[in-house]
């Protein structure tokens, strides 16, 4: 599913990975996700993310894009994203971070 909000993606993902090391790098992710859940039910919902719009710089999102983004990371059909659901999507969209699905073996292209 690809999203067109009218600004350029610039992937910082691989030279924060290269700064932080593997483990800085997920905690860093795991403190986004805490950033933008609902603290009461522990996943990014709908409202969750539709209330944290701004912290992302997406002031004129519609609530059918909301869904969309949801949808792209929900793995177990719940409406909602997990912490290891929305890591795993962190990791899908940049596209100069690899993983390969060992434990310790991360690499960017």
């Amino acid at each position: 599913m690809d999203f067109d909000f009218g600004a350029e993606f610039q992937d910082n993902f691989p030279s924060m990975m290269a700064r932080l090391g593997a483990e800085g790098f997920i905690l860093e992710l795991c403190s986004g996700f805490r950033l933008l859940m609902d603290a009461s039910k522990g996943l990014i919902t709908f409202e969750s993310l539709k209330r944290n719009c701004l912290i992302l710089g997406l002031h004129d999102i519609g609530d059918d894009e909301i869904v969309c983004m949801l949808m792209e990371g929900d793995l177990d059909g719940d409406g909602a994203l997990s912490q290891m659901e929305f890591c795993i999507l962190m990791f899908r969209l940049s596209p100069g971070l690899n993983f390969d699905g060992s434990k310790q073996q991360y690499w960017m292209e």
